[in-house]
C-alpha cells in the first residue's frame, strides 16, 4: 500500500483578480496587557514620574523707603480722583440741595412779606430770585459774595443796592464748580430778558451787552434806572473753563427800578472782591484734616485686631464727612467765582 500526499493547503483568502495585486497577509498581534494599576493609570504615572519645578525663590521684602514712597503714591491718587470728583459731581449735588432750601425759605418769606429789602441783610440770607430763561437759570440769590457764600448760589455784594432797586447792582456766580450757574453767561445776547424778583416786586432788565477785563465800561445808568451786573469767571483758549484767570461781566438794565434805602456799605472785605480766595478758612482746614488723618490711622490701627469688614462699617462714614468738610473748606482758598 503506497502512501498518498496529503493536498496543498489553500489559503482562506481568493485569489486576486488579474492585474491586481495580491493582499498582503498581517500577522495577528496579542492584545497589549493593560497597565499596572488598571485603566488610565500609566499617564498619571508618565505625569508623576515628570521632575518637579524648582520653587519659585521668595519675593524680597519691599524697603522702608519704597513702603512710604509706595504709601504716598496711593494717597495722593485717591486724594486727586477725591477732588475730582467732589469739584464735579458732589459739588453740584450740595449747591442743588442748598438751592431747594433756600427757595422754600424765600417763598415763605415773600409770602409773609418778610423778605429783605436792605440795606444790611445777614450773610447767606436769600435776597432775590434770578432768572434768565436764555441760558436756562432760575437761582435763589444770597448775600455776601465770599467763596463760602457762593457755595449755595450767585451772590449779591453787599456794597451795592439790591437787584431791581435804583442804582447798580452786582452779583457774583460761579462759571465751573458748585452747580456752575454762570457757565453760559457769555452766551447771553443784548436784549435777552433777566428777571429779578424781590421783596418789593418783580423786574424785567434787558441784557446791554457782554464784556471782559479791560474793556470799556458802559454808559452811567439813567436817572431812575436799576442796572443789575452779573458777574463771573472766564478764560482763553481750550482750557478755559479749567483755568479761568479773567472776569467776565453782563450789564442789564430796566428804566425804572424799585426806590432803594439808604446806609449801603460803602466797602467790602477783600475776601469778597471779584476772584478772590479766602484765606480765612487755613485753621478750620487744619482742624477738619487733622481730625481726619487721627480717624485713618486709628482705623489702620483697628485693622490689626478686628476684621477689615467690622472696620469699614464703622470708619467709613466718619472718614467721608470729614474729607468733605475738608474739601469744602480747602475750596475756599480757590477764587470765589470759579
Amino acid at each position: 500500500m503506497t502512501a498518498t500526499a496529503p493536498p496543498p493547503a489553500t489559503s482562506p483568502v481568493p485569489p486576486a483578480p488579474a492585474g491586481t495585486s495580491a493582499p498582503t497577509a498581517t500577522a495577528p498581534t496579542a492584545p497589549t496587557a493593560p497597565a499596572a494599576g488598571g485603566p488610565g493609570k500609566g499617564r498619571r504615572g508618565q505625569r508623576a514620574a515628570r521632575p518637579e519645578r524648582p520653587p519659585r525663590p521668595p519675593r524680597p521684602e519691599p524697603s522702608a523707603g519704597n513702603l512710604a514712597a509706595s504709601t504716598s503714591l496711593t494717597v495722593l491718587a485717591v486724594l486727586c480722583l477725591w477732588l475730582l470728583v467732589h469739584l464735579l459731581f458732589l459739588g453740584t449735588v450740595s449747591h442743588d440741595r442748598a438751592q431747594a432750601l433756600l427757595h422754600s425759605d424765600f417763598r415763605a418769606q415773600l409770602a409773609g412779606a418778610t423778605a429783605p429789602v436792605g440795606p444790611v441783610v445777614p450773610a447767606g440770607e436769600p435776597v432775590a430770585l434770578l432768572r434768565i430763561p436764555a441760558i436756562g437759570v432760575q437761582e435763589v440769590v444770597v448775600e455776601g459774595t465770599a467763596a463760602g457764600d457762593l457755595f449755595a448760589g450767585p451772590g449779591h455784594r453787599r456794597n451795592t443796592v439790591l437787584p431791581g432797586q435804583v442804582g447798580t447792582s452786582l452779583v457774583y456766580g460761579r462759571s465751573v464748580t458748585y452747580g456752575a450757574p454762570f457757565e453760559r453767561l457769555a452766551e447771553l445776547a443784548p436784549g435777552d430778558l433777566v428777571e429779578v424778583t424781590t421783596a418789593q416786586g418783580k423786574r424785567n432788565l434787558r441784557v446791554l451787552g457782554v464784556r471782559r477785563d479791560g474793556d470799556p465800561l458802559p454808559q452811567p445808568a439813567a436817572s431812575g434806572a436799576a442796572r443789575l451786573t452779573l458777574v463771573t469767571a472766564a478764560g482763553e483758549g481750550r482750557l478755559a473753563a479749567l483755568s479761568p484767570g479773567s472776569a467776565l461781566y453782563v450789564d442789564a438794565e430796566v428804566p425804572q427800578g424799585h426806590p432803594a434805602p439808604g446806609g449801603v456799605p460803602a466797602v467790602v472785605p477783600p475776601s469778597e472782591e471779584a476772584m478772590a480766595s479766602g484765606t480765612e478758612a487755613l485753621p478750620l482746614l487744619t482742624l477738619w484734616l487733622t481730625c481726619l488723618i487721627a480717624v485713618v490711622a486709628a482705623a489702620l490701627l483697628a485693622l490689626q485686631r478686628w476684621s477689615a469688614g467690622l472696620v469699614w462699617v464703622v470708619a467709613v462714614a466718619p472718614v467721608l464727612a470729614l474729607a468733605w468738610l475738608a474739601t469744602d473748606t480747602a475750596m475756599r482758598l480757590l477764587p470765589n467765582l470759579v
